[in-house]
């Protein structure tokens, strides 16, 4: 593990790399010993660096981006990603929370409070994790009930009027149960300022509270029973975007280019629609509510332990938003559009590895998978284009479901030779009905509406592999290399097959979509990668290096785009695109009070085939997020009670693609620098930390949609955190 200087375990007080333990292969090993591109972040870490949502850990790792979005998180490994967050769409990293799979990139960015650690999984996970990790995996782990009463609480207090409340106690009931309650509740301002002076407050801000409880019971001397339950509630806005034009001139023209206006105008909404009286701009909301439970048993039976994971959980979602919309090159309008959604899932997993000192170490197990949902869109404003005044897409049930069977094992064929082959075949099975409505207000009317139906069902299936060889050249050095290959399900875009029928609907020969063009193929990537991790200097200096080639096939590539008159979301195969690139990692500790860190990725990312419309030739154009390369630096220095230090990132220059439109967006390359100030007297229970972040007060964009809305980075923040720990 390699981490910048804020990601470090606080208090080391020795000149050596500190071990770290993960379950990267599902088995506990050494970080050092674990022959896969991997980064840990610990609880201690997280909190120093003031890392306490998803979103904010991509900017500190190697070829990783993770970006919170208004239609939820995306993720972006080695220039891997997706842009499909609606019901029917999976990513391309699979977000685990304690081991369970959380399906909608809506509410996967939450708070992190009370964890263990969190792992970052680069390149393709088929095998163990199974669909939908192509790009990679983050798996966020919580502390589980311990044997002995513990307990903290710690505040913040920030600009943009931040304040933040957690805490966590921890009760040994007797010696067979243990219980565990944290919180979490979170709020900052907006980060946007409001140039039309209209008293509507922008997005871009942050209103949640979390709670989760766990239970932890010894069954018996061989089987232990983890139960948890969590509960979230984010009340925040959804506009938390500006014109595209705000970073970019040439856009009616086809030619972004970038230009630098300053932080403050960067961050605020100066446009006026022209259609701006008849469809004024309401004041928008976003409200989520999701809880889960889950159960985590696993019993030793001597020779090998059984393990079994399922979960239940549940999300709704009620927004209200505002849309910058071009709907032509040169004309943009104000459109509104409300959103109601409710997502169920659960999950199975029954997992049987052995165990013992033997020569050959193995793991099997099945798994299974079901989501379903229903949502409402509806989008209204656009009567100035002569289109009609409301569309409606009235969805659901919406069902996907994921069926596995996977083994994989280790043979060691000598003390220092280890040999892996892994297997998994998943059956995945997708289906929705529901319709496009054309209205000319916000009921349907049959006399004087239109619904077009969409319906469509895919099932795909897919065996993914991978083999492996892993040498200890050395007690501190080992090399390894693997194949993998991924896989991400087909899917759907709206229309229907001429001849279908649901929800009295027909689908008649002329407004049939044909079946190329309604569905998309599984995205598929063949992964070879070479790495070694060594320890060296009498374990005061590491470095993990890794370099890896990707064959993608299929890519899916997704954008929102006027269909029949209709704005849609469509989802189409790119054709091939290459990916390669270098890692290296490392820290460096001189002394027991100095640390430096350094992290490079090197990466070549793009299309080998692909036309975004039949015309145009984008071989050669590079994957969205994929800089040619990014460093991170860092330094920290103990003076006793009192720690302090800086880490910096530059990040070359990269591009985000609309490929409907035709457009791609220069990101200019840039430097973000964070530092941090901690006092924590010898034997106290309480410490100090004060950070900054982002000392340059530069936002760059994050994300574009389709019709020029864009999101940035946040600019400045400044915060001071008290914990006490009974």
């Amino acid at each position: 593990m390699v981490i910048p200087f804020s990601l470090m375990i606080a208090g080391t007080a020795q000149a050596q790399i500190q071990e770290v333990t993960v379950t990267a292969q599902r088995a506990p090993s050494l970080e050092s010993k674990t022959p896969v591109s991997m980064s840990t972040l610990s609880a201690d870490a997280l909190t120093k660096a003031g890392i306490d949502t998803p979103g904010d850990i991509g900017a500190r790792l190697p070829n990783v981006e993770v970006d919170n979005t208004p239609d939820g998180m995306r993720i972006t490994m080695r220039g891997v990603s997706n842009n499909d967050a609606t019901e029917k769409g999976d990513p391309s990293a699979a977000f685990l929370l304690d081991g369970i799979y959380i399906a909608r990139p809506q509410i996967q960015n939450l708070s992190f409070y009370d964890l263990e650690r969190v792992e970052v999984l680069r390149g393709p996970q088929g095998t163990l994790y199974g669909r939908n990790t192509t790009a990679g995996v983050i798996s966020v782990m919580s502390k589980t009930p311990i044997n002995r009463f513990e307990a903290w609480v710690a505040t913040e207090f920030g600009n943009y009027n931040s304040r933040k409340l957690a805490a966590m106690i921890n009760v040994p009931v007797n010696d067979m149960l243990s219980l565990r309650a944290a919180m979490s509740a979170n709020k900052h301002d907006s980060y946007l300022t409001n140039g039309l002076n209209n008293g509507r407050e922008l997005g871009k801000d942050r209103d949640d509270i979390s709670a989760r409880l766990s239970a932890k019971l010894k069954i018996t001397r061989d089987a232990t029973l983890v139960v948890r339950y969590d509960r979230s509630k984010v009340d925040d806005n959804n506009d938390s975007y500006v014109p595209d034009t705000n970073f970019y001139t040439g856009v009616a023209s086809g030619n972004p280019v970038p230009y630098n206006s300053g932080t403050r105008t960067r961050l605020t909404y100066n446009f006026v629609a022209p259609n701006a009286a008849i469809a004024p701009q309401q004041q928008a909301h976003s409200y989520k509510n999701t809880y889960g439970v889950s159960a985590d048993l696993s019993w030793d039976l001597g020779p090998a332990t059984l393990y079994y994971l399922g979960s239940h959980r549940s999300f709704d979602h009620d927004q209200l938003a505002n849309f910058y919309y071009r709907v032509q090159p040169t004309l943009a309008l104000n459109v509104r559009e409300s959103f109601l959604g409710d997502y169920k899932q659960d999950s199975h997993e029954l997992r049987i590895a052995t165990e013992g000192d033997g020569p050959l170490s193995a793991q099997a197990g099945v798994y299974y998978f079901r989501e379903e949902s229903s949502q409402v869109y509806t989008f209204r404003d656009l009567a100035l284009v002569g289109l009609p005044p409301y569309y409606v897409f009235d969805h659901g049930p919406t069902i996907s479901t994921s069926k596995a069977v996977f083994g994989q094992a280790t043979y060691r064929v000598t003390d220092k030779l280890r040999a892996t082959a892994g297997a998994r075949y998943t059956s995945d099975q997708k289906s929705r009905v529901g319709s496009t409505n054309f209205q000319q207000g916000p009921a349907f009317n049959p006399a004087t509406d239109f619904k077009l139906l969409n319906d469509a069902a895919m099932r795909t299936h897919q065996t993914t592999w991978r083999l492996g060889l892993d040498y200890d050249l050395a007690p501190g050095t080992l090399l390894y290399g693997a194949i993998a290959t991924g896989y991400k399900a087909g899917g759907f875009n709206d229309g229907c097959l001429a001849g279908s029928t649901q929800l009295g609907l027909g689908c008649p020969a002329a407004l049939a979509v044909p079946a190329a063009a309604l569905f998309y193929q599984p995205e598929t990537v063949r992964s070879y990668e070479t790495g070694v991790k060594t320890r060296f200097w009498d374990n005061k200096a590491s470095l993990n290096l890794a370099a890896f080639y990707y064959d993608y096939r299929n890519l899916q590539l997704s954008s929102v785009a006027i269909v029949s008159g209709a704005p849609r979301f469509v989802t189409s195969n790119a054709g091939e695109a290459s990916v390669k690139g270098l890692e290296a990692e490392g820290q460096i500790a001189p002394t027991a009070q100095d640390r430096f860190s350094y992290a490079l990725a090197l990466l070549d990312a793009h299309y080998a085939r692909y036309s975004p419309d039949g015309v145009h030739d984008w071989a050669g154009v590079k994957l969205d997020r994929s800089p040619s390369n990014s460093l991170t630096l860092g330094y920290e220095h103990d003076f006793g009670p009192l720690s302090a230090g800086v880490s910096a990132r530059r990040s070359a220059a990269y591009q985000i693609a609309v490929p409907a439109q035709l457009l791609q967006y220069r990101i200019p390359s840039y430097t973000q620098t964070d530092a941090t100030l901690r006092y924590r007297p010898q034997g106290a229970a309480w410490s100090v930390t004060a950070r900054v972040k982002n000392l340059e007060n530069k936002v760059h964009p994050i994300y574009i949609d389709s019709f020029g809305m864009l999101t940035a980075s946040d600019p400045r923040t400044v915060d001071v955190r008290l914990d006490y720990r009974f």
